[in-house]
């Protein structure tokens, strides 16, 4: 019961600590002070004690779009366990209503955008959706991968399966996942090469721009449901990084924060070195993701 707790607080109380070590790591590259760590905590206080604005042209769809996606995120994130314990939900084939509940909240991200109406937010609805389509089966593909290497098909048994070691024959196709995860998870997040959450620029903007006319608790709502995606999928490519613990609690949880927050540096390390890709090679690079999710399923299936 214990575990479980801390589980379902980290999962509520972490996720924005992770964007402050992603802008602290890239203002510290740019010779920056920055912003604090703690800086979206007070961000999402502030939003949560203002009122919102909504458009005439709106409906329902518009105030439920961040509340069912953190709804969904959320529910994503009680089926990965958390470094080396059991997640809270766990039975056979969880993997998929995993994917399923990341596609529920975009798929209310992108529906939110288009009912405003919004030329603007619809071009960014459909670069998300269109990328979306390149990064799931790259998940599914990793999800192969990983069921033949643990033998099970729930995402607990699966993702701790090979935790006690690697055979020769499996190395080479979980760095080949990781490579693949890691860009899927980018792609997701909508963070550097695939897109510039600092940027506003027509030209560039997926995932904000579908939020713009969104203001006070909604916008706080979607800010929140971003960074607890990025805290779940970030929990999730772990798992094929470092698998590994010590098997004593209290040594466990603090490795697991320490691990993710050093993902949330290497992150802001990435966004520092290099730049936006350009929209029309976006799809080159999760095609990438995908060819090395795929390579590492026939690697291990040949071997």
């Amino acid at each position: 019961m214990m575990n479980i707790l801390i589980h379902l607080a980290l999962l509520l109380a972490l996720p924005p600590l992770l964007l402050g070590v992603i802008n602290k790591t890239k203002a510290w590259f740019g010779g920056r002070t920055g912003v604090p760590f703690l800086q979206l905590y007070r961000d999402l206080f502030k939003l949560f004690r203002k009122g919102y604005v909504l458009s005439d042209s709106t409906t329902w769809i518009f105030r439920a779009g961040p509340l069912v996606t953190l709804a969904a995120t959320a529910g994503a994130g009680l089926l990965i366990p958390l470094g080396r314990f059991v997640s809270p939900l766990s039975f056979t084939g969880d993997l998929i209503l995993f994917a399923y509940l990341m596609a529920l909240g975009r798929f209310f991200t992108t529906a939110a955008a288009l009912d405003t109406g919004s030329a603007f937010e619809g071009m960014g609805a459909s670069r998300e959706v269109t990328f979306a389509v390149l990064s799931e089966p790259a998940l599914f593909f990793a999800y192969l991968t990983l069921a033949k290497v643990s033998g099970s098909l729930s995402l607990t048994g699966m993702l701790h399966g090979y935790a006690g070691g690697f055979s020769a024959g499996t190395v080479a196709p979980l760095v080949l996942t990781a490579i693949g995860l890691f860009i899927v998870m980018l792609a997701e997040t909508c963070r550097v090469p695939v897109d510039d959450p600092n940027t506003h620029l027509e030209l560039t903007m997926i995932h904000e721009v579908m939020i713009l006319d969104h203001s006070g608790p909604l916008l706080g709502t979607a800010l929140y449901a971003a960074s607890m995606k990025l805290f779940v999928l970030g929990a999730f490519l772990l798992h094929v990084v470092a698998p590994f613990g010590t098997g004593t609690a209290w040594l466990d949880w603090p490795i697991f924060v320490a691990e993710m927050l050093a993902l949330a540096a290497a992150i802001g390390v990435l966004e520092s070195i290099i730049a936006r890709l350009r929209m029309r090679r976006v799809p080159y690079l999760l095609v990438g993701s995908l060819l090395f999710c795929a390579s590492a399923f026939i690697l291990l299936v040949r071997l």
